[in-house]
């Protein structure tokens, strides 16, 4: 969802705080880049290809149609569009991840009218093998939530067993919801709320060992281990200072974390990943304790001054109380 008061903010401190290019990209998806596609201005959501190294999967938030894009890390340019049929019109596109047998899901899951549709949608579609501009035929699953409907940015599916889980949008922190054992394309799929999360969530992800989750919001993140859905907390994430921070994917290593943006030209930051340096993929100096500093107690490079950041916080935290909107139906 587009917020121009957001990126204003962002623009306005630009002069403040500085925060640190990733190197150039190397191919191998592990560094960071920017989508320089003009037709990408709303990256909602963000998935590295597990068959295509360097490939990352992404789409527009509104108002674009039933596309995909595949975005080569290596140059930030777009090697392939798909065109998704055999679904409906797409409402508020706002998550990508990709499952066994790369299979790609995408979560129409966007509710910014206060949770009032009673239901929205996930698409399921075979990654394709080769990267060109192609048409795709997707599966359509109708989603609906045991408590009533409400708002949700973030969608995971785990990669060893298939299984969907949602994050719903809260100011005040929301519930990993999980979805049937497998979903059904006739009849109605209930997604039923399993844990907390102490997060206005934008994105999830889960790690390719299917251990470790991120959430991120606009200002900060969580790393969790999994436990089989039952979340535990570890700590927080280093969320590198965004525009309007909307996305999260680890590589398809596992050893870093890509976090991406909306607007024209956005970038896709990089950092360690939790556990980075154990086996299975993960973590280490990518997890920040809660002082500030890495799991060494080193003061990280790549995290933005403290100060700077509350600044940010706060300027940005004004302007969604003043002038927080609401998109049409």
């Amino acid at each position: 969802m587009r917020r121009p008061f957001v990126l204003l903010a962002a623009a306005l401190l630009t002069g403040v705080l500085a925060v640190p290019a990733s190197a150039a990209a190397s191919g191998d998806g592990n560094d960071g880049f920017s989508i320089d596609d003009p037709r990408i201005t709303e990256s909602s959501g963000l998935a590295a290809s597990r068959q295509h190294p360097g490939i990352y999967w992404t789409h527009n938030d509104s108002d674009d149609g039933p596309y995909l894009y595949a975005v080569d890390s290596a140059t930030g340019e777009t090697v392939a569009r798909l065109t998704l049929t055999g679904i409906g019109a797409p409402r508020d596109v706002e998550a990508i991840s990709i499952g066994p047998g790369d299979r790609i899901f995408v979560g129409d899951i966007g509710d910014n009218l206060g949770g009032t549709w009673p239901y929205v949608w996930i698409y399921e579609l075979p990654e394709p093998k080769k990267l060109r501009d192609a048409t795709v035929r997707a599966t359509q699953y109708v989603v609906k939530y045991s408590d009533g409907p409400r708002d949700a940015e973030s969608m995971v599916v785990h990669p060893k067993t298939g299984r969907v889980y949602i994050v719903d949008k809260k100011e005040e922190g929301g519930h990993l919801y999980e979805g049937p054992e497998k979903l059904s394309a006739s009849g109605e799929n209930v997604f039923r709320p399993i844990a907390p999360v102490e997060l206005w969530a934008t994105d999830a992800a889960l790690s390719p060992d299917g251990q470790r989750l991120a959430v991120r919001g606009y200002f900060g993140g969580i790393h969790y281990t999994w436990n089989g859905g039952k979340i535990q907390r570890v700590d927080r994430l280093s969320v590198p200072l965004q525009g309007q921070g909307e996305s999260v994917t680890y590589s398809a290593d596992g050893s870093r974390l890509m976090f991406g943006s909306e607007g024209s030209g956005s970038p896709v930051e990089s950092r360690e990943a939790p556990g980075a340096g154990e086996s299975g993929g993960g973590g280490g100096k990518g997890a920040r304790a809660e002082d500030g500093k890495d799991a060494a107690g080193a003061e990280s490079g790549d995290d933005v001054k403290l100060g700077g950041a509350v600044a940010v916080a706060v300027v940005v935290a004004i302007l969604f109380g003043l002038t927080r909107r609401r998109r049409r139906s």
